[in-house]
């Protein structure tokens, strides 16, 4: 049963994060990878209130299933590493720097919604 929470939960999350990605990058003329950082931070909040809120089975759906497949680790990295290839440091530094301070800021943001409510 908790592989299918999971496996409902990234169902929702990898085409979410394919779209919002899209719509996000399509609004902004910058090399800046904006529509990842948004499904980053968006991620990071889902998971601190989920975290911070909900049972086991809600945990397994939208912070592991959901939120796993929304999230992207590894394309945060391979746009930074792109950014730094292509002579756009500042902005690589950027998205690291905000990436950190945004995601670790939205889940303690979270969190302490959850328990507040």
């Amino acid at each position: 049963m908790n592989w299918l929470l999971v496996v409902a939960g990234a169902m929702v999350g990898a085409p979410l994060r394919y779209l919002t990605d899209r719509a996000i990058q399509s609004r902004h003329d910058s090399v800046f990878p904006w529509g990842t950082f948004a499904v980053n931070v968006t991620g990071c909040l889902v998971l601190g209130l989920v975290t911070g809120a909900a049972g086991p089975h809600v945990r397994l759906l939208l912070g592991t299933g959901l939120c796993g497949a929304l999230t992207t680790y590894s394309t945060f990295s391979y746009e930074t590493l792109r950014l730094a290839e292509t002579g756009a440091g500042l902005y690589a530094l950027a998205n690291v720097g905000a990436s950190l301070i945004a995601g670790l800021g939205a889940a303690y943001v979270g969190v302490e919604l959850a328990q507040a409510v």
